[in-house]
């Protein structure tokens, strides 16, 4: 429950309501697209940075403290964001100080949590949990469009700070560290069950994990930071973009909002599915399959949407959805099955400036694309190709148990 609703926060806030801010306030400003989405550029630094500096934290604190004072900076520039008058102002309070509260409260967070609280059913507990993200993207684009349009846009970052406090900040309280602390078992296996050996497969991940400094001797780090760098790059850019992409090929803003919420149904319903998936199969071809996914509805939303082919447009936000379902919970399980859950905070949080330092440059390449031609065709088609990038190095990586095995052979503890 808390997973769910901190993501729904700190990923709608910080992303999905973006795109519907985008053209009131370049308007009112005389901004350009790329400086109004450098703040998102920023942003995605500043997420890698934040989840740096914390994620050994989490290990040994838990989630709790940082999701009290990350809602509270969260929601405290939201709010300010209602009174800016200056590209400097909402480079600091959107790229800089919503981002930084943002990371406080969402994916890392969460999902460390619960890989350390899940081993057998961990893809199912991090896709049940990250549907909050899918429901935001469901949600949030268009009310936030109609808020835009009713009430103006400064009212409605205001207004949107007040909510964001409200569902936060109660959260806190539900958040554990580690079952351990409680006296008990990953899974919600009981006493019993774990005397008669049925926590085989959480002493097994315990027994594998890696350090810090372990972790990034390996050549697999590397291998998945890239991969879902290049993964994550369509998810930056097209909530950013599709609002102005649909409405400069001449569809209505309501129409163009809808597409994200569009996109967000399958990836919210598939996630339990992909959970599903992931518990019973190899999580990195499932992974290769959710990019290639990926990659190929943007190549088709590119194709489409130029030429007003509606039905071709719906189904391909659809198929992009359904990319997307898969990827918090395939890159949170595969990060966790490589490096074992002991000291995941840390090693996720090592791995996000490289990843996020990749998928920063997506928004501010294709913005500046678009300020130079006046068109997103080119640009937007290249963001296609790094999915498929990654689909292929997901597709090719060797087994995690066999460089695993071979990494803990090699490395000493350090």
């Amino acid at each position: 429950m808390a997973g769910f609703v901190t993501q729904f926060i700190a990923v709608g806030m910080s992303n999905y309501i973006v795109g519907s801010f985008m053209i009131p306030m370049t308007e009112e400003f005389g901004w350009t697209r790329a400086e109004f989405s450098a703040s998102r550029s920023i942003g995605q630094l500043v997420l890698a940075g934040t989840g740096f500096l914390i994620g050994s934290h989490i290990d040994r604190h838990g989630g709790r403290p940082f999701i009290l004072v990350g809602g509270v900076i969260l929601s405290v520039s939201c709010f300010a964001l209602g009174s800016i008058t200056s590209l400097s102002q909402w480079l600091v309070l959107n790229g800089v100080m919503l981002t930084m509260g943002a990371a406080m409260i969402g994916n890392l967070v969460v999902n460390v949590t619960l890989g350390k609280w899940f081993v057998e059913h961990r893809g199912r507990a991090v896709a049940l949990a990250g549907m909050g993200i899918s429901l935001a993207g469901i949600v949030l684009p268009p009310l936030t469009s109609w808020l835009v349009d009713q009430f103006g846009w400064r009212e409605s970052w205001q207004i949107l700070g007040y909510a964001a406090a409200v569902a936060a900040l109660p959260m806190a309280l539900i958040v554990r560290r580690k079952p351990e602390d409680h006296d008990l078992h990953p899974d919600g296996k009981s006493t019993q069950e774990v005397e008669a050996g049925g926590d085989h497969a959480a002493k097994a991940d315990y027994a594998k994990s890696m350090t810090r400094a372990q972790a990034m001797r390996t050549s697999s780090f590397y291998f998945l930071v890239l991969a879902f760098g290049l993964f994550q790059i369509s998810i930056t850019v097209m909530l950013i973009q599709t609002i102005p992409l649909m409405t400069d090929a001449g569809y209505s803003r309501l129409i163009a909002s809808s597409m994200i919420s569009l996109s967000s149904i399958p990836a919210f319903l598939s996630k339990p599915f992909w959970g599903l998936l992931i518990d019973r199969y190899n999580p990195k071809r499932l992974a290769a399959v959710g990019a290639a996914v990926t990659g190929l509805s943007v190549m088709l939303i590119v194709f489409s949407v130029s030429r007003q082919m509606d039905f071709l447009v719906y189904g391909a936000f659809l198929m992009m959805g359904i990319g997307w379902g898969g990827l918090l919970p395939l890159q949170e399980v595969i990060w966790a099955s490589f490096f074992g859950r002991r000291y995941l905070g840390s090693v996720r949080s090592t791995a996000m400036p490289f990843t996020f330092g990749m998928s920063a440059l997506g928004p501010v390449l294709v913005a500046g694309y678009y300020d130079l031609y006046g068109n997103y065709d080119l640009a937007l088609l290249l963001i296609g190709v790094c999915n498929m990038a990654s689909a292929i190095m997901l597709f090719r990586m060797k087994d995690t148990d066999v460089l695993a095995s071979r990494a803990r052979k090699e490395i000493a503890p350090s």
